[in-house]
C-alpha cells in the first residue's frame, strides 16, 4: 500500500514546480485561460493549436516571464500527436501534464448535420481527446513519475440542451466515457485522468448572443452570473496539484448549478 503523506499542502507559490503541461487548442478562451494558469502556478507550458497565432501566446507568456514553447499541430491526427510530444520533450525533457481542451462547436440543428460536419466534429473532438489520451498517457507510463491528464468535456454531454449541436453533446457525452476508460488503465501508474465539465462561461462567443438568448442562459443558473473563464482554469491547476492526488476518474461541474447531482 502506498504511503499516505501526514499533510497535503494547498499554498500560495509555485505549486506546479517541476511540472511540464501541453495544454491543446491554447491559442484562445479556456485553453489560453488555463494554460496560463498552470504557468503561473510553476508549471513549464507546451501550447498546442491547430492555429500559427498560438507561437504569439507563447512570446507573450515568455515576455511576462512564463515558461513556454508553442507548436502549431493538429489534435485529429497521431502524427499531430507526436510532433506536440516532441516539441514537449525537445524543450522541456518530459511532459507530464496532458489537458485536451481543443473543440470544435457547432449548434447545428440536428436534422441538419451532413456526415462531414459529424465526422469533422468528432474528429477533433472525440478522436483527438482519444488519441491523446493515448499518446500522453503511453509516454508519462514509461517515465514511471505519474502524471495527470485533464479532458474537458461539458453540461452538453450531461444533459439535453438547445444551445448546442446533438454532434458536439455526443463527443462530449464521448470525453467522459474516455475519462472513466483511461483513469482504470491508467490508475496503476499513479496517472490521474477526470474531466471539467463547464458550462455558460463567458466568452467572445457567449458575450456575441442576443441580448435576450444570454438572459434566457442566465435566468437557467442558480448562482444567478455566468462562470469567468479563470474559475474553470483554477479548477485545473487544482487537479494537477498534489492536492489532487487522490481524485481520478472524477467529473468536475462548474456549471453555477445547473446540474446538480
Amino acid at each position: 500500500m502506498a504511503e499516505v503523506p501526514d499533510t497535503v499542502a494547498v499554498t500560495a507559490g509555485p505549486v506546479l514546480a517541476g511540472r511540464v503541461a501541453l495544454v491543446t487548442g491554447a491559442a484562445q478562451g479556456l485553453g489560453l485561460a488555463i494554460a496560463r494558469a498552470l504557468g503561473e502556478a510553476g508549471a513549464r507550458l507546451v501550447l498546442a493549436d491547430a492555429q500559427p497565432a498560438v507561437h504569439e501566446v507563447a512570446e507573450r507568456f515568455a515576455a511576462g516571464g512564463l515558461a513556454a514553447c508553442a507548436v502549431a499541430a493538429d489534435v485529429a491526427t497521431e502524427a499531430g500527436w507526436q510532433q506536440m510530444l516532441q516539441a514537449g520533450c525537445d524543450a522541456w525533457g518530459f511532459v507530464d501534464v496532458l489537458v485536451n481542451n481543443a473543440a470544435r462547436t457547432a449548434s447545428t440543428p440536428l436534422w441538419d448535420i451532413g456526415i462531414e460536419e459529424w465526422d469533422a466534429l468528432m474528429a477533433v473532438n472525440l478522436r483527438g481527446c482519444f488519441l491523446g489520451c493515448r499518446a500522453l498517457g503511453a509516454h508519462m507510463r514509461s517515465r514511471g513519475q505519474g502524471g495527470r491528464i485533464i479532458n474537458l468535456a461539458s453540461l452538453a454531454g450531461q444533459q439535453a440542451s438547445a444551445a448546442t449541436g446533438l454532434h458536439y453533446a455526443a463527443s462530449k457525452a464521448g470525453i467522459l466515457a474516455l475519462t472513466r476508460g483511461f483513469a482504470t488503465e491508467l490508475a496503476a501508474d499513479g496517472i490521474t485522468v477526470n474531466a471539467i465539465a463547464p458550462a455558460a462561461i463567458r466568452s467572445p462567443a457567449l458575450e456575441a448572443l442576443a441580448p435576450a438568448r444570454q438572459e434566457g442562459l442566465l435566468s437557467a443558473i442558480p448562482l444567478g452570473r455566468f462562470g469567468e473563464p479563470e474559475e474553470v482554469a483554477a479548477a485545473a491547476v487544482f487537479l494537477v496539484s498534489d492536492a489532487g492526488a487522490f481524485i481520478t476518474g472524477a467529473t468536475l461541474d462548474i456549471n453555477g448549478g445547473r446540474l446538480m447531482r
